[in-house]
């Protein structure tokens, strides 16, 4: 009797556990032939189970592919394993349930029970789901994310290796994003991306993988580039769709146009990363070659880029007084002769002692910002030197000084400059600031002001390179400007080139009327200065009348000047 209770309650407390469970089961007794139900049943099934035979019923309502390895995990007991499980989708309410069937086998092998639990796993598999698309996919367009791009791009890589073909990867991003963004806000600048994003995506296929790696940047992988898949046919393709604006929700069209950068296994790199680093370098270059174009990787290309980045990290490094140095070019009046000044000049050696001209340097430190502490340097360097010189010799002498768009941007810089010269007691008009005509291009009216605020100080304004990028005769009419600079281009061809000559000769008598000196930079020959001098050019410079020098060789000269004078 006492054992019989036992068993009740037990089996009492078992049938509790199992309601309060939210899991279903089934229990089968081999011996007696039986067939139980327990748990949450109806959370799951609209139909009963009292015989094995009824799981038929269950095999119906399962989704196709779940049919034939739920009949295999149901008989786990001809196999003599104790467990397993599994999971199945059900066709009407898509519930997805985790399956586990246990075996409980006798002392020879028989079984005995069978336990069969189903358990509701319909919201971690969501999760999963969303995790394993997270892993795989970009979320605002669809197309594969980075890293697994870069899983594919591997594979593409090994199995080209085995087949001896081609991978061609193409960079690509949107010109003038950033118009989008300030203009239109982030919110307009994602649909955008998102729009673009779903037109690729129908590009897709086994042999092209496409992904969205940032803002507004997209990475495409061909595997053996041929007929419609080649570069060139997916590009024009691109383009084409391109031409079409895209409409946004709010009714607006946006068009746009994209910068490609096109690298290729095995010729650009072996490695997945090296591989989209050349795309993307060349891309790059593409942008800088006036955007909506496509650049193939050449090896110059990428020595330059490596160039580049290497003088951007020893610039970052530089200790001036170490590695810079002033020289400067004398300038002379054409008519007499007489020593008009000198435009001061920067120098670098590297820490190997090799030169780097400032004509690859300065762009770079344009870029990086560096300028405006090499800019800073350079002017007190110089406005220290020229006072030097004042004290010692007494000859009147303008220093020339350049300065760059960004640095004349730079707030403060006015004040920094003035500074400069109040510490040496130089005066503002014994100084000459020369800017090139690009610097007028991105903000005419700002860098016009600019320069205004400083000739208010008394600080000469020469315009530099006049001729050789955008010119516009407009700008003469709007600057405050004192001196013209004609370029050495033009110098080179003055006895050679008819053209030049009506341009030079052009140039030099509008610029007199309307007030400015000129000055002529890149004289080499006598020849060059006889001529600029009849033509009432006012000042030369050049290596012949004297190459660009340490500070010293310009003391040499005001030592020989003052001298006569004495």
């Amino acid at each position: 009797m006492e054992e019989n209770e036992k068993l009740r309650r037990e089996e009492k407390m078992l049938r509790l556990l199992c309601d309060t469970s939210s899991s279903a089961f089934i229990y089968y007794n081999f011996r007696e032939d039986r067939v139980d139900t327990l748990g949450n049943w109806e959370h799951y099934f609209d139909f009963s189970i009292s015989a094995m035979d009824d799981l038929n019923i269950l095999y119906d309502r399962v989704e196709e592919q779940y049919k034939i390895p739920l009949k295999e995990g149901l008989f786990i007991e001809k196999q003599w394993r104790d467990r397993d499980s599994f999971e199945i989708k059900l066709k009407e309410c898509r519930l997805c349930i985790e399956v586990e069937v246990n075996v409980v086998y006798d002392s020879e092998g028989k079984p005995t029970d069978k336990i069969i639990r189903f358990k509701d796993v319909t919201k971690l598999t969501s999760q999963k789901d969303e995790l394993t698309y997270m892993a795989y996919y970009d979320m605002l367009t669809g197309l594969y994310n980075r890293n697994y791009f870069v899983r594919l791009l591997g594979e593409f890589l090994r199995r080209a290796e085995k087949e001896t073909k081609k991978v061609a990867v193409m960079f690509m991003d949107f010109d003038d994003f950033r118009r989008v963004n300030d203009g239109m806000g982030i919110i307009a600048g994602d649909e955008l991306v998102q729009l673009f994003g779903q037109y690729l995506s129908g590009l897709m296929s086994d042999y092209v993988v496409i992904s969205h790696f940032s803002t507004d940047i997209y990475c495409i992988a061909i595997y053996d580039p041929c007929g419609a898949r080649s570069v060139d046919t997916i590009y024009k393709v691109i383009r084409e769709r391109l031409k079409k604006p895209f409409k946004m929700t709010d009714g607006q069209e946006v068009t746009m146009t994209v910068s490609v950068g096109v690298s290729e296994y095995p010729e650009a790199s072996s490695g997945t990363l090296e591989l989209i680093n050349c795309a993307e370098i060349v891309m790059f270059k593409a942008k800088s070659r006036g955007k909506d174009k496509i650049q193939y990787f050449d090896g110059t290309i990428l020595e330059e880029f490596l160039q580049t980045a290497s003088i951007q990290n020893m610039l970052k490094e530089v200790v001036f007084e170490q590695n810079f140095t002033m020289y400067f070019q004398p300038q002379y009046y054409a008519k007499d002769g007489k020593f008009r000044g000198v435009e001061a000049l920067i120098r670098w050696r590297d820490n190997k002692g090799v030169m780097i001209s400032p004509a690859v340097f300065i762009p770079i430190a344009e870029k990086n910002g560096t300028i405006v502490p090499i800019g800073n340097w350079v002017i007190e360097k110089s406005v220290q030197t020229y006072a030097q010189w004042r004290d010692k010799y007494h000859y009147p002498l303008i220093l020339s000084l350049n300065v760059s768009a960004v640095q004349c941007k730079k707030r403060g810089f006015i004040d920094c400059l003035l500074q400069i010269l109040e510490k040496y007691d130089v005066s503002p008009d014994e100084i000459e600031i020369e800017v090139t005509e690009t610097i007028l291009i991105d903000d005419f009216d700002y860098i016009s002001e600019r320069l205004g605020e400083l000739k208010k100080t008394g600080v000469r304004i020469s315009l530099d390179d006049f001729g050789t990028g955008f010119s516009s005769l407009s700008y003469l009419k709007g600057l405050p400007i004192d001196t013209l600079k004609i370029d050495k281009t033009f110098v080179d061809t003055l006895l050679t080139d008819k053209n030049t000559k009506i341009i030079t000769e052009s140039i030099i008598y509008m610029v007199k009327r309307l007030g400015y000196e000129t000055i002529a930079e890149g004289v080499e020959t006598k020849e060059q200065f006889q001529y600029l001098k009849e033509l009432e050019c006012d000042m030369i410079q050049g290596y012949y009348m004297g190459r660009p020098m340490p500070a010293q060789g310009i003391a040499d000269i005001l030592e020989k000047l003052t001298e006569k004078v004495g």
